[in-house]
């Protein structure tokens, strides 16, 4: 298994609308194209105004075809497009690739 620490640094006063597109067209969006969430952080510095989450995949190969395919769902366009109307809603992203070390399992 491969998991992607994504880190979002929100652009100011986006912080609700990126929860509200993760809550509501997201999270959804992700399952549909085969990408589960299995944890996500605002940061306790309200003043770093950063979002983290782990998506959990198969492996490197499926990452790049499930997210190919999120980012040309017709309906993950338009919830972008209407809701950086205002302006983008994120300044800068991060991923991070992890997998499980031999020696621990936390079980």
């Amino acid at each position: 298994m491969l998991y992607e620490l994504r880190i979002y640094h929100i652009n100011p006063g986006k912080m609700k609308a990126i929860q509200d597109r993760f809550k509501d067209h997201v999270i959804q969006l992700f399952m549909k194209h085969n990408m589960k969430i299995t944890h996500f952080w605002e940061d306790s510095d309200e003043g770093n105004n950063r979002l983290y989450y782990i998506v959990e995949h198969e492996n490197i190969e499926m990452r790049n075809h499930n997210y190919d395919s999120f980012r040309n769902d017709p309906e993950w366009i338009e919830v972008k497009r209407i809701s950086e109307l205002d302006g983008a809603l994120i300044n800068k992203q991060e991923s991070i690739f992890m997998k499980n070390v031999s020696f621990f399992n936390n079980k």
